[in-house]
């Protein structure tokens, strides 16, 4: 992946990284305000361990005080009962404050979890800011329907805005995967309250401050920082939630599930994980754009990305030749300092989670599988959590690397003899998020993606994407979908409204 020109090199990003102050309190009815409580916690930077300041520790009372603005909005129409043309202005306008503040932001991303700061630069703000946009657009573009009844009666469908949304949304792409669901949910109807994850809180906040810049009424956008078992639970088990939309771990997400049935059965639409299978066939023609693919997604974002493509199966009569070219890609991702704009591979979010890392590495070492290269620390002088890109051979798909989620720069190859064994082992997995299917043969390439049950299928390329199409997946993977036009049903309630007409 090339460095985009819109990261200004010029710019000294250390400087600025240096200059930085935060304020993580809550953002509630439009203003920032201190928690009831009074407590904190420590933000740390995973470039170096450094805390980049406090954060308030938000309770469940500061939940009640978040639910009750939302609700409070919902009710008195100040947005709901805005006209759709009128929603989709201040909308705009936010998009625009978004990118903006694109520096800002993107600096924030990056001191907050690590990842590299050409690409909070390139993604992260602008596709926060598309997410947004579009969804402004779509808001006088839904139409609701009639139903084909006979002549004495007029039955109207219409969708209805849920009423208040609280959303939950995990740390590895902290602003994108909030605008996945502000962006729906807002363009409704919905007032929301956002939880960002305790491990990277920071630009939740500001983006709700710019919203509030861009029009949107207080109490419309709330963002109440803390940790998942305290305020996320609150959030989850409030009696006046409508629903929540979750990102994050499956064991989380049937927590999420339990909280429902705990309290009002709210709706529960979680996007969890992933351990997606990239099948390579002797038949594609260009091994090497395979394999740069392959090493491109799985560690973009130090590998913390609940779609990546970790388990790698390659038939045996290649797996050698694609071995020797995956490891010729790892050089080009070595971890670097995540404010130089020539870094393409940063730091994880945490200590912990280099922990739980470097954990599968022993792991995968232990019962057998061979580091064919990395599995090491890199930069322990900087006191900050990096770890070399990994690439396993010998790979069983027994093997804790083969089967769970690692969430870190960790990819496993494991061969195949035949198209059913292909199938069989990429199916074999409680995820089923997304997968890839590279051959020449058309008839292959339709055959073994309709075979395989996950969300979003690629063939003969990985991670090309748009805001048009929906993304989730089977079986553990989660329920419903983020993104396209299909996630207004998550935010919405269909009312029919049955009219007898008198001959």
């Amino acid at each position: 992946m090339s460095s985009s020109s819109s990261t200004r090199p010029s710019i000294d990003w250390a400087a600025r990284a240096a200059a930085v102050q935060i304020d993580g309190r809550p953002v509630i009815e439009g203003r920032r305000v201190d928690t009831q409580a009074g407590l904190q916690f420590d933000c740390i930077s995973p470039l170096n361990g450094r805390s980049l300041g406090a954060v308030s520790r938000g309770q469940a009372a500061d939940i009640d005080a978040a639910v009750a603005s939302a609700r409070a909005a919902f009710d008195d129409g100040r947005w709901a009962r805005r006209a759709p043309a009128a929603r989709k202005r201040v909308l705009q306008a936010f998009s625009e404050k978004i990118l903006a503040a694109k520096e800002e932001l993107a600096l924030l991303e990056t001191l907050d979890m690590g990842k590299p700061i050409q690409y909070s630069l390139a993604v992260d703000v602008p596709s926060t800011a598309r997410c947004i946009a579009w969804y402004a657009e779509a808001i006088d573009k839904i139409y609701d329907e009639i139903a084909p009844t006979g002549p004495n009666a007029l039955a109207l469908i219409q969708r209805e805005a849920m009423g208040v949304i609280g959303a939950i949304v995990p740390w590895n792409y902290p602003m994108i995967m909030a605008a996945w669901k502000l962006g729906p949910a807002l363009a409704a109807g919905n007032s929301v309250v956002l939880k960002p994850s305790e491990k990277s809180p920071l630009t939740a906040l500001r983006l709700a401050e710019l919203a509030l810049d861009a029009g949107l009424p207080p109490g419309v956008f709330n963002v109440v920082p803390g940790y998942g078992h305290e305020a996320g639970e609150a959030l989850a088990l409030h009696m006046d939630v409508d629903a929540v939309g979750f990102t994050g771990s499956t064991r989380v997400g049937r927590k999420m599930l339990e909280y429902a049935g705990r309290s009002n059965l709210k709706r529960v639409y979680n996007e969890l994980g992933g351990k997606s299978a990239f099948l390579v066939f002797p038949d594609f023609d260009d091994l090497p754009r395979a394999a740069k693919t392959v090493a491109g997604s799985m560690f973009f974002n130090q590998g913390e990305s609940c779609n990546a493509p970790s388990r790698v199966l390659v038939h045996d009569s290649i797996a050698d030749e694609f071995l020797a070219l995956l490891a010729a890609e790892a050089p080009k991702y070595q971890a670097g300092d995540p404010l130089d704009p020539r870094t393409v591979m940063g730091a994880l979010v945490d200590a912990g989670q280099l922990g739980t890392v470097m954990g599968y590495i022993e792991s995968g070492r232990s019962e057998g599988a061979r580091a064919v290269v990395g599995g090491e620390q890199q930069r322990v002088e900087t006191g900050g959590y990096f770890v070399a890109p990994t690439i396993f051979d010998s790979v069983s798909p027994g093997m804790k690397i083969a089967r769970e989620e690692i969430f870190g720069p960790v990819m496993s190859v494991l061969r195949f003899k035949d198209e059913a064994e292909a199938v069989r082992l990429a199916n074999d997995s409680p995820y089923g998020l997304q997968a890839s299917v590279w051959s020449s043969h058309i008839d292959r390439a339709h055959r073994v993606a309709r075979a395989l049950r996950a969300g979003t299928v690629h063939v003969n390329q990985y991670d090309e994407d748009d805001l048009t199409v929906p993304f989730g997946g089977y079986k553990q993977s989660g329920n419903g979908r983020d993104k396209s036009l299909h996630a207004f049903d998550k935010y919405t309630e269909l009312k029919t409204t049955w009219l007898r007409i008198n001959p």
